[in-house]
């Protein structure tokens, strides 16, 4: 069957999950919302939630429009294809309407989610249904925008002029523009990631410290002032912020992938029809994932009275029902569309499943209170909270091994399928890169249901605190509080599957900055330096790329660990790192200690600490959403600029060091930090249940693990997971600012 012919699965696979999607959302809409007290409680988190993102898009707007007009100048410089501020302009929009649709219908859905807990009978199976297809619609939107995205500048730029020549030359030229619209999505992903954190954490450390511990109240007690606004952080936070997040990973990973294939086949001095197939085949294998991935949201249920675990396996059960599915239809698409090593790529494609598999699955060892590490925390808080925070930070610490070990052997495997050996020749390079980027792909092919496990736990958190402060009695409240716990161990596999897919991701976005180089050098008239052993020819008026050498390439730059710029740019993006995480951390203190401030303030008045009056719920709102506001444009801005500054003073080996460094030290920064604050987390709640000697609630030791539980806040859901978008980022700054590196590198 022909790639033509193929490629349409991609706009019908977006238009199928957009479907679906909608079909969840006006399900969840249908359901019963409860009291009038409930629904007021949701209305006052919804109310919340749209005003801090309205605020956000606001000033994320304004850094767009600049960073457009400064796309625009170094078009007419010709450093960069014309078309680029568009692209970048739509990868943002969609991205951000991605997260704002799935935090919508977060909102509507948590209380809904704790009335249908209320049922007696089958409470239970219709919360966890009820969240699940709820955090669906996050997840299908954001492959659904994705594919659309993807498939709609595809047909543009391949039907139009606006990319000029024919053959293998114009697909390098189409799939390395089409890269850049990632570059808008990763910033908006950045700052919803940043913003959102620090809003949901300075809300949360503020609601635990003076109501939990100094007060002894429950989670989520009415009287405590800063609980809407931590309802409101986890839909920002992990819900929008999420759904931004993997939005650019999953179209970084097939556009990276895609470009990489292209590439391929060029440096072989291969067909169009070749290059076609390449290009296609991970358009495709998404697409082939959203559809499956609906498939496998209709299987999670379970039974009431369900275990922890029995919970999880439901779960578990939808996943891997869609992964087994996608493996074998991977197959089939590799086959149809006449791949000569359709093998191998499948190869590659089922590696990446597979370690995103065993990431989530170490990640669940370290954060669920099933499994000894969390118990181990657990018991270190007889001792009281020093020893909390220095079991956890160990635990996390140790929890790096395992998906370290898994990415590089999975990165390995997934080169050794698609190159054949680990000769790195010219071409057995571009084709081990390739796997790599279809690796990646696979990893996040099931991206529609592993996203729903995500946004499920801030839908159940906030069920939980809905039945709570509308006093709906310990039964209800016992089962929100077991999809919760479910929840917070889902939020963490979902945050380590995150980071995996940004390792692999930021893998072929290195991958593909080598050929967005390419293209600039030629832009400004120095190709037929890297063609010494191969003829130069130019085919139509498009992009001279035929037998372009990556050795010689490399070598042109001294892109060597010899240059002393490669190592100092290793040092700058390992140090990156660390420096975004002090800047992201100390905003969440600060904001904190507002809210500190704020709690006790309001708690001073007996009548509100008595319930004879409500608490001013509004003010806590405000100092979160003024806090975030005011402290993400820092930590942001050091993401786009490092980079730029890199290549205008180092050059593109500076770049590469760079980039190497920050993807090494931020993955293992991002796993460290979240399995710490996931683990502290659910060591408290497993304190909280009471099913062991040492817990209970409202003692010193239950004390002792609300400190490490607050420490582990802004670890894994400020600092940790915005790492992963950092990486990735400064790849696709590096890519769209690739003409400058040239045009400087050769003064």
């Amino acid at each position: 069957m022909s790639p033509e012919t193929l490629f349409w699965i991609v706009p019908a696979a977006s238009l199928i999950a957009l479907l679906f999607a909608a079909i969840f959302f006006f399900n969840m809409k249908r359901a019963d919302e409860g009291t009038d007290r409930m629904k007021e409680i949701a209305g006052y988190v919804r109310e919340g939630a749209m005003a801090y993102l309205k605020q956000q898009y606001k000033v994320v707007a304004v850094f767009f429009v600049i960073i457009a007009i400064v796309f625009g100048v170094m078009a007419c410089f010709d450093l960069q294809n014309d078309i680029v501020p568009v692209a970048f302009l739509t990868g943002g929009f969609f991205s951000g309407l991605a997260g704002f649709i799935g935090m919508k219908t977060a909102t509507y859905a948590s209380g809904r989610v704790a009335e249908a807990c209320r049922d007696e009978h089958d409470g239970l199976n219709r919360g966890l249904k009820l969240a699940f297809r709820s955090g669906a619609v996050l997840g299908l939107t954001v492959v659904g925008f994705g594919l659309l995205d993807i498939s709609g500048w595809y047909l543009i730029l391949d039907n139009t002029g606006l990319v000029g020549g024919d053959g293998v030359s114009k697909l390098v030229e189409i799939t390395t523009i089409m890269l850049t619209f990632g570059m808008g999505a990763s910033l908006q992903a950045l700052f919803a990631r940043v913003g959102g954190g620090i809003y949901t954490k300075a809300a949360d450390v503020g609601a635990d410290l003076v109501g939990k511990t100094e007060f002894h109240f429950n989670e989520d007690d009415p009287r405590n002032p800063a609980t809407i606004a931590d309802n409101v952080g986890d839909n920002v936070g992990d819900v929008a912020g999420m759904g931004a997040d993997l939005y650019e990973s999953y179209a970084g990973s097939i556009l990276a992938s895609a470009a990489l294939g292209a590439a391929a086949v060029a440096s072989a001095h291969g067909t169009y029809e070749q290059g076609l197939q390449m290009v296609m085949a991970p358009m495709i294998i998404g697409a082939v994932g959203a559809i499956l991935s609906v498939l496998g949201i209709f299987i999670v249920r379970t039974k009431q009275g369900a275990t922890q675990s029995q919970l999880m396996a439901a779960l578990n059960r939808g996943i891997n029902f869609s992964g087994v599915l996608i493996a074998l239809a991977a197959a089939g698409v590799l086959y149809l569309l006449g791949i000569p090593n359709w093998l191998g790529l499948w190869g590659s494609i089922v590696i990446g499943l597979v370690v995103g598999i065993l990431i989530g699955k170490v990640t669940e060892y370290y954060t669920s209170f099933e499994y000894k590490p969390v118990r181990f925390i657990a018991e270190n808080a007889t001792t009281g909270p020093a020893t909390v925070i220095i079991s956890g930070i160990g635990v996390g610490m140790i929890s790096t091994c395992w998906p370290v070990v898994f990415i590089v052997v999975g990165t390995i495997g997934a080169y050794l399928c698609a190159a054949g050996d680990l000769e790195f020749s010219s071409h057995n390079l571009s084709m081990g890169l390739y796997g790599i980027g279809i690796a990646a792909v696979g990893m996040l092919s099931t991206l529609g249901l592993t996203l729903a496990t995500d946004a499920y736990g801030p839908i159940s958190d906030n069920a939980g605190g809905n039945a709570e402060m509308s006093g709906l009695g310990e039964s209800v409240r016992s089962r929100t509080d077991a999809l919760d716990a479910l929840g917070n161990t889902t939020a963490a596999t979902g945050k380590g599957f995150a980071i995996g897919s940004a390792a692999l991701t930021a893998l072929a976005l290195l991958a593909s900055y080598i050929e967005e180089l390419k293209i600039a050098a030629h832009r400004l008239g120095e190709a037929p330096i890297y063609l010494s052993s191969f003829s130069h020819e130019s085919i139509g008026s498009g992009v001279t790329v035929a037998g372009w050498n990556i050795a010689e390439f490399m070598e042109h730059f001294e892109v060597t660990l010899m240059n002393p710029k490669v190592l100092l740019g290793i040092f700058i993006g390992a140090m990156l790192s660390f420096l975004f995480c002090g800047l992201t951390m100390n905003a969440v203190g600060r904001a904190a200690k507002r809210m500190v401030e704020e709690v006790r303030s309001q708690l001073a008045d007996k009548d509100v600490l008595e319930g004879r009056k409500k608490a001013d719920y509004a003010r806590c709102v405000g100092i979160s959403t003024q806090g975030a506001q005011r402290e993400m444009i820092v930590p942001s801005l050091i993401a786009v600029v490092v980079p730029i500054l890199t290549g205008l003073v180092m050059g593109v080996a500076g770049v590469f060091g760079l980039l190497a460094g920050g993807l090494a030290g931020g993955f293992v920064l991002a796993v460290f930090m979240a399995n710490s604050g996931g683990a502290w987390d659910n060591a408290k709640k497993f304190i909280e249940t009471g099913d062991d000697e040492i817990c209970g609630k409202h003692t010193p030791i239950h004390d002792a693990s609300v400190v490490g539980d607050t420490v582990g806040d802004p670890f894994k859901d400020t600092s940790g997971p915005s790492l992963n978008i950092l990486i990735k980022l400064m790849s696709m700054v590096s890519i769209v600012t690739a003409g400058l590196n040239i045009a400087f590198s050769l003064l």
